[in-house]
């Protein structure tokens, strides 16, 4: 499997399913796939997951679910991974572009954090449902590159934040942000 065809089963699953639910669709629709190409996406998965191991994004993650741990990390961009190609490659560009996403707005207005702990495992759910069996070992391999050192200041620091992340910090912390 290749990153576009990965990203069109994101794009099939995303069609006529409510937002929480995308990750469990893909892995549905990634089941009937042969077994070699559903390993195949675990890679390509992480491959995107290592690509977006950038400081900028976690900065975002952070204002936008009030705090970012490692794993809170993750699941964040197991989340932008299923809101689609579009949106997630445009947030790795310019993270700040996330104060337009609709769900990054209704999470802001109802304090609620974006995660998806789910689409972590789309490959292990699919591969589980079409074999019976767990992915083999070494279907995968996780690379992340070194953060930023430029980014690595205090996220908690308003003054920094504002500064890197103008709308996110005016959408989260400003004063009409309940």
């Amino acid at each position: 499997m290749d990153t576009q065809t990965f990203w069109k089963l994101i794009e099939t699953a995303r069609t006529d399913t409510p937002p929480d639910e995308v990750a469990v669709r893909a892995a549905t629709l990634l089941a009937a796939f042969p077994p070699a190409e559903i390993a195949e996406a675990q890679q390509v998965l992480w491959d995107l997951l290592a690509e977006s191991y950038r400081s900028p994004l976690w900065a975002a993650a952070y204002l936008i679910n009030g705090g970012c741990s490692d794993d809170g990390f993750d699941y964040f961009r197991g989340w932008l991974l299923v809101q689609g190609e579009e949106v997630f490659t445009r947030a790795l560009t310019d993270p700040d572009s996330l104060a337009d996403h609709p769900g990054v707005r209704a999470a802001a207005a109802e304090g609620l954090d974006l995660w998806d702990e789910g689409t972590l495992s789309i490959a292990w759910s699919a591969y589980k449902t079409a074999t019976g069996r767990e992915l083999p070992d070494g279907s995968f391999t996780i690379r992340y590159p070194a953060l930023d050192p430029s980014w690595g200041f205090d996220f908690d620091d308003t003054e920094e934040m504002t500064s890197r992340l103008p709308r996110l910090s005016a959408l989260l912390t400003g004063p009409d942000h309940t």
